[in-house]
């Protein structure tokens, strides 16, 4: 199955436009490029995907203490060259300070490169999906957009189902590089523990490309705290704390789910006030992007701290939802050799960027003693854990002990 959703390269942009005639200065490379994707979980989502001990780990939660004040960390790293390894395969560590709390390296080693075609493993949902979109009581016109899966083809994802406008950007990836090497990893995967700390000096080092030194000044970023509340009217909503330094908020939630593999409506709304699902908005995002975003309100803006779910969403999800708001961050990037005055040709040798961002998972109509937040207002007793997973639309995995 072939993915709608676009890898985007600013590095390819940005060589397009160095080669326009009349750009007031030409550029080459760079010859190694390296990207840290930077994340802060809070509540039920630290727990749930921090590496925490999943669902056994949340509900050990429930008594040990406010769950909105518990954060993890996660690093994903990534380093591409256009050069060959020295001596295969593709290598290299990044070296942190010991405030990290990773050790003195992580090892980045390269993943086995697959080629040809694979089937594609896709379970054909059951029912409709219901999409809805926007803050206020009431959905807008033209909603809900109902997606019958009796009508969709095996393998196909419905055409315009997930966002176009917002592609997932990835700079560096083993599809645009001839030597590749990530973390984590085969030999070693533990994300930072409580206390990590990103300020300093950073040093990758690999066998396919010149070392890579830069100095971080921005942190992980705050955990974010959310709560639910039901209206009186139905609606459902969803206010959290302003954290710096975000750029911006989206916030979507799953509902309806089927629980006894019969057919029924899957309901999928996000904040955003246009059709926008998934893409970019469930990743990391450029400032100037979520700015722009903000603009045309698919993103909501920094200053925002409240959202209202229509009530005909929490009317036609059912007893429980589950969700997730995400707060965009900001971005560091760095390069080597400086970018020389005038029209000389800048020859770069290095590039790299760091992202952040932060997010926590909203459940609503279900108490998991307050995770992701509180919720009241028609709150159901917690159930015993079941050993099943459940998906959202078109197989998309969420938390054991979401359904």
């Amino acid at each position: 199955m072939r993915s709608n959703l676009r890898f985007v390269s600013i590095t390819a942009v940005a060589a397009m436009l160095a080669a326009v005639p009349g750009s007031a200065q030409k550029s080459t490379g760079p010859k190694e490029r390296y990207e840290m994707d930077v994340a802060t979980m809070s509540g039920f989502a630290a727990m749930a995907g921090g590496g925490r001990g999943g669902l056994g780990g949340a509900m050990g939660m429930m008594f040990g203490g406010d769950p909105s004040s518990k954060v993890a960390y996660t690093l994903n790293l990534r380093l591409g060259s256009d050069q060959n390894p020295t001596a295969p395969p593709p290598k290299g560590d990044h070296f942190f300070q010991p405030q990290a709390k990773l050790g003195k390296s992580v090892p980045l080693i390269s993943p086995e490169r697959k080629t040809g075609d694979y089937p594609a493993q896709f379970e054909r949902p059951k029912g409709r999906l219901l999409l809805y979109w926007g803050c206020g009581a009431k959905p807008g016109p033209g909603q809900p957009v109902v997606i019958d899966f009796a009508k969709v083809a095996a393998g196909q994802v419905p055409p315009g189902l997930f966002s176009s406008a917002v592609p997932v950007i990835r700079e560096v990836s083993q599809m645009n590089s001839r030597s590749y090497a990530d973390w984590p990893n085969s030999k070693g995967g533990k994300q930072p523990g409580s206390g990590s700390s990103l300020i300093g000096a950073h040093r990758v080092a690999s066998n396919y490309g010149p070392d890579i030194n830069f100095t971080l000044a921005q942190d992980y970023m705050p955990g974010l705290s959310a709560s639910t509340a039901i209206q009186t009217d139905g609606s459902v909503m969803v206010r959290w704390n302003p954290i710096q330094p975000a750029t911006g908020y989206v916030a979507w939630t799953i509902g309806g789910m089927d629980r006894q593999d019969k057919g029924g409506d899957m309901i999928w709304w996000t904040s955003s006030a246009s059709k926008e699902f998934g893409g970019g908005l469930w990743d990391w995002l450029p400032p100037a992007t979520v700015a722009k975003l903000v603009t045309q309100k698919i993103v909501m803006p920094p200053a925002q701290t409240s959202c209202q779910i229509p009530a005909a969403v929490k009317q036609a999800s059912g007893e429980m939802m589950i969700g997730n708001l995400n707060a965009f961050g900001p971005e560091a990037n760095f390069s080597y050799p400086p970018k020389p005055a005038g029209n000389a040709v800048w020859n770069i040798d290095w590039t790299a960027k760091a992202r952040f961002r932060s997010h926590t998972m909203l459940l609503i109509g279900a108490d998991f003693g307050g995770m992701g937040g509180s919720t009241t207002g028609g709150s159901t007793p917690v159930e015993q854990p079941k050993k099943k997973k459940c998906k959202g639309p078109l197989g998309i995995p969420l938390p054991d002990g979401a359904c």
